[in-house]
């Protein structure tokens, strides 16, 4: 006598593959989901030379010393501005930053500039020149803001970058 309770064509459906239930592919997703934004969260925080800088400057005439402690490079607002005709010059430069940790404001264009010029604010010329570095500029492209206003809306920045057609070449 056959069993009625168990089908005799097989107890799988034709192209039945295994599924996981919701809870599993949600699970999966959130730890895909929170791995990527770790990642993504050390990989702009981690700074290629360290997380911060002490400056101690000592006075001869007097014997007194200050420390001056600056901030991390991810907390350095850094505006960068198109001087050039060349399209898309500054979204490269601002990427580039953005990848050494820096907190890179949204490109925009600038006043035509003869050469890049790296502003900066006081207590950001250790910044300015660091990024002068990372973007392969000579030091001496590095200049005090002085209340200048280069870029509109920009001067309250930490350091604004003025690229000129030499960070084209050496892009």
């Amino acid at each position: 006598m056959s069993d009625v309770s168990h089908p005799q064509h097989g107890s799988h459906n034709e192209g039945s593959h295994y599924q996981p239930s919701l809870v599993i592919v949600l699970l999966i997703l959130v730890l895909f989901v929170g791995a990527t934004f770790v990642m993504l969260r050390n990989s702009a925080a981690t700074p290629v030379s360290g997380t911060t800088t002490t400056t101690t400057t000592a006075s001869g005439t007097s014997g007194s010393s200050t420390t001056t402690s600056l901030v991390p490079k991810a907390k350095v607002r850094v505006q960068v501005a198109n001087g050039t005709t060349i399209t898309g010059l500054a979204r490269t430069n601002t990427q580039q930053l953005m990848t050494f940790g820096w907190d890179t404001l949204p490109e925009l264009n600038g006043p035509s500039t003869a050469k890049t010029i790296i502003y900066f604010n006081p207590g950001y010329q250790w910044a300015a020149r660091q990024i002068a570095a990372e973007l392969k500029l000579n030091a001496s492209a590095v200049q005090p803001l002085n209340g200048l206003r280069p870029v509109a809306g920009a001067s309250s920045d930490d350091v604004i970058v003025l690229l000129g057609p030499d960070s084209a070449i050496k892009g």
